[in-house]
């Protein structure tokens, strides 16, 4: 039995890349690229069911005891086991080998995916996101256990489009490191690819609420703008960005006694959430723009400042997608597509005046719903392309059967594409 090191594993890993695409391609017979619905001819393979996708089979063999050790050094297994192991593993779980539709590859999307543990989430999250046009960066926490950072970094290998973060950060709750988690993964992103039209940032909780091609649909229908919450701040949150915060021992600490300066160019703080939906332009002026630089900078030292900084550079004339910073352009988070989240305090009984949505039907973590299955049938009747939180160990339920409904619409989907195409296609020839 050969013994591998890290350096050596990367290097392996990468050779798996070519080798899972050559065997797909013999196994499949797709083509290299481009795409034509008469080479979907079978997709069947594409469904998920209970022998790959139930609750009882929920923690992957592939994470949990090939990458679930501590691997700081060398990895006890062969190379013919490893060479196995990622040459099947997007064809065992499923992941989409083509594009969809035509539409779909015409519109690539990006994505931030910000992660700290919970492997099995992780991947569950890629899987149902993932399409071969679309890029994907990911951050995991520097503070992680080497377990779950060796763990992505496996999955992440297995794909082409899908990277991890240039420089990961120390993430630490509701202080700047947050952020420029998103920041590090907006720059790689950005420099990439010129092709992708629409950033979307996650985290590991997070969970698809629609299929890619109604998220693309969604997003064409935006004409270019952005969608996320940028509201008024209330009265009780402006303590967040009035006072300076200072991270102390890994934790932030709440006002140390120093106000902090007005912001720049008398930029008006507008109060949002951590998720955005936001086109290339905006990313561009996230990075380039000197006064969105110059927020940046400001920024470094408030409380929370993922739930205010995307919210007010929402609002800054001249940023692509951007709305005006009157208070008649305030967007929700329950009018915004970015993210749907269930707050303790807001969750109330069906009718009620004061209630904003109904009671969770799963657990609560930080005064936010962890949805239960009992949940699913009122999220699928929003309109956001995301919804906050889900974990497969609090209720399983709740993620295998969302995860199984978005894979049966999105191939049912694709044979309603594929045979009006055709129909065309027969159509023009008795012309």
């Amino acid at each position: 039995m050969r013994i591998l090191t890290r350096g050596s594993l990367q290097r392996l890993l990468k050779l798996t890349v070519v080798l899972g695409s050559l065997w797909m391609v013999l196994r499949l017979g797709f083509p290299e690229k481009g795409w034509a619905p008469t080479y979907i001819l079978r997709y069947s393979w594409l469904e998920y069911t209970d022998a790959d996708g139930s609750p009882e089979k929920i923690r992957l063999n592939v994470t949990h005891w090939t990458f679930n050790r501590h691997l700081l050094g060398r990895i006890p297994f062969g190379v013919d086991s490893i060479l196995f192991i990622y040459s099947q593993f997007k064809l065992s779980r499923k992941y989409l080998p083509f594009p969809l539709s035509k539409e779909e590859e015409d519109f690539p999307l990006a994505y931030s995916m910000v992660v700290h543990n919970k492997v099995q989430n992780f991947e569950r999250l890629l899987r149902a996101i993932y399409a071969p046009q679309n890029i994907y960066c990911v951050h995991v926490d520097n503070k992680s256990e080497a377990s779950v950072f060796f763990a992505i970094q496996a999955i992440t290998s297995c794909f082409e489009n899908v990277f991890m973060v240039s420089q990961a950060v120390n993430v630490v709750y509701a202080a700047w490191p947050r952020v420029q988690a998103d920041l590090n993964c907006m720059a790689d992103l950005y420099n990439a690819s010129t092709k992708w039209k629409y950033f979307i940032n996650l985290c590991g909780q997070d969970f698809p609420l629609k299929t890619n091609l109604e998220i693309v649909r969604k997003l064409r229908s935006l004409k270019g703008a952005n969608s996320l919450e940028s509201e008024t701040m209330a009265g009780e949150k402006k303590w967040r960005v009035s006072n300076v915060h200072q991270i102390v021992d890994g934790e932030i600490k709440v006002g140390i006694g120093k106000a902090k300066e007005p912001p720049p160019f008398n930029l008006p703080i507008l109060s949002g959430n951590a998720y955005i939906v936001v086109n290339r332009g905006y990313i561009r002026s996230v990075l380039e723009d000197n006064r969105v630089l110059a927020l940046i900078e400001w920024a470094k030292d408030t409380y929370s400042p993922d739930e205010f900084l995307w919210a007010t550079i929402q609002r800054i004339p001249g940023v692509p997608g951007s709305r005006w910073p009157n208070h008649k352009y305030d967007m929700t988070d329950m009018n915004a597509i970015a993210r749907l989240v269930k707050w303790q305090s807001h969750e109330g009984s069906q009718g009620s005046l004061e209630a904003v949505y109904p009671e969770c039907h799963g657990t609560h973590v930080r005064a936010i719903c962890v949805y239960g299955a009992g949940d699913l049938q009122w999220i699928l009747e929003q309109h956001h392309l995301f919804a906050n939180k889900f974990d497969i160990d609090t209720d399983p339920i709740a993620v295998y059967c969302l995860e199984k409904y978005l894979r049966q619409k999105a191939l049912a989907d694709m044979q309603h594409i594929t045979a009006a195409t055709d129909n065309c296609y027969f159509a023009t020839l008795m012309i």
